[in-house]
């Protein structure tokens, strides 16, 4: 058996693992030394949260019968795709693979705060008024399947190695887990991890009720997207533990549950806040 055949055979269980086992050490280490105290029920949150992302991984395997890693088997059998196109040596291709699905991801993320339709969309994730790993896993079902397409378009176009798919399937979502966990770093260590990796003190930033902050700190695993085009935000003006997590309106606890957050996106006027904490739509953002 091959490489890529054994990669694409065991790409499911392997995606389950690394995502399990980041799950439970990050969980764990929140329960051991969470940062912030939570604001509402931590149980209902959870069973919420992921019961959604199941709901996300339920529509994307109705909707394509190939995963990414299945793609990229798909694409390097043809050989198409840039990379497949030039003697790109086989680690060079790896890393910029890696590099390219990160990029995208911060650009998608951005046209999510962008565009008020895509914004009535991703507000979801912003509206959780707790800041931990499960917030990692709280997205509409409509981002899931747009981010996956744009995935997919990537791709089609790069022609990456199936190892670096998987890579990014595994360890990048592993690092989105970790970026959103409710846990103690010291200062010295945060500022040397967030050179390398978006560190949860760097993202929290970009959770934060004020606009200014919100629109700050885009990054998926690599922080320096961020720096490169102006989108950094170093801290919270109000510190980690006192800073205001969430969108306003604030949501009802009722908000909290399955149904509701599947309706989200028709429930309530789109458009983000300003500085002061007022609406405004559209709400555009101006990197640089």
């Amino acid at each position: 058996m091959s490489f890529d055949a054994f990669l694409l055979e065991h790409e499911s269980a392997i995606r389950l693992g690394f995502f399990l086992g980041a799950l439970a050490v990050l969980a764990a280490w929140e329960g051991f030394a969470p940062l912030r105290a939570s604001r509402t029920s931590k149980a209902i949150r959870w069973t919420n949260n992921v019961a959604l992302a199941v709901v996300n991984i339920l529509v994307l395997r109705l909707l394509f019968s190939l995963a990414a890693v299945g793609l990229a088997v798909f694409v390097n059998q043809r050989g198409t795709g840039v990379l497949n196109m030039f003697p790109v040596p086989y680690p060079l291709a790896i890393v910029a693979s890696l590099l390219a699905f990160d990029l995208a991801v911060y650009l998608v993320h951005l046209a999510f705060h962008t565009a008020p339709v895509l914004w009535r969309m991703h507000r979801l994730h912003h509206s959780d008024v707790d800041f931990d790993v499960a917030t990692a896993v709280r997205f509409h079902p409509i981002q899931a399947l747009l981010s996956t397409l744009v995935k997919f378009a990537v791709i089609l176009a790069l022609g990456p190695p199936i190892l670096a798919v998987l890579l990014f399937e595994t360890l990048f979502h592993a690092l989105l887990l970790f970026n959103h966990a409710n846990v103690r770093i010291p200062p010295e260590v945060d500022r040397v991890l967030r050179w390398f990796v978006v560190t949860p003190n760097m993202h929290r930033v970009h959770h934060s009720i004020l606009r200014a902050e919100t629109d700050s700190n885009f990054g998926f695993a690599l922080p320096w997207w961020d720096r490169l085009f102006g989108t950094y935000r170093a801290q919270p003006a109000a510190g980690h533990v006192r800073m205001i997590v969430g969108i306003e309106p604030f949501p009802a606890q009722r908000d909290a549950w399955l149904d509701r957050m599947l309706l989200d996106p028709w429930l309530y006027e789109p458009g983000p806040r300003n500085a002061d904490g007022s609406r405004e739509v559209p709400h555009p953002i101006t990197p640089g």
